[in-house]
């Protein structure tokens, strides 16, 4: 989930405005830059696409599993 992807998600949820998710993000990105920059070297590997694909195949590969635990 991207920084955009976040404050929509949690202005739609807990109605908490962009601004202050904008805000709280910045001051995370200062305080934890090493965490921020692979975080954001992650994002940038893998499309929008591949990760719902990815997302979708897990999904179903979780469902197929999940009867054999027996």
């Amino acid at each position: 989930m991207n920084k955009e992807e976040c404050m929509e998600t949690l202005e739609k949820h807990a109605n908490i405005k962009p601004v202050i998710t904008s805000t709280v993000w910045k001051e995370l990105e200062k305080e934890n830059s090493e965490f921020f920059a692979t975080y954001k070297k992650g994002q940038g590997e893998e499309p929008a696409e591949s990760k719902s694909s990815s997302s979708s195949q897990e999904a179903a590969g979780s469902k197929r599993s999940g009867g054999d635990d027996d």
